[in-house]
């Protein structure tokens, strides 16, 4: 579960998910999430994938 930066708000699912990788360097692949909160507020998180 994630908090809203917001509010506080306790968020279960993401609403949207994908993939970045960086073009010309090696580097972690990132799985960046977007979250919906009760409340309306919307953000993301992000990760590092190897």
């Amino acid at each position: 579960m994630v908090k809203c930066p917001h509010c506080g708000a306790e968020v279960e699912k993401p609403i949207k998910s994908w993939t970045m990788r960086p073009k010309k360097r090696k580097g972690p692949t990132i799985l960046i999430e977007l979250y919906e909160c009760p409340n309306g507020h919307k953000f993301r998180t992000g990760r590092k994938i190897e």
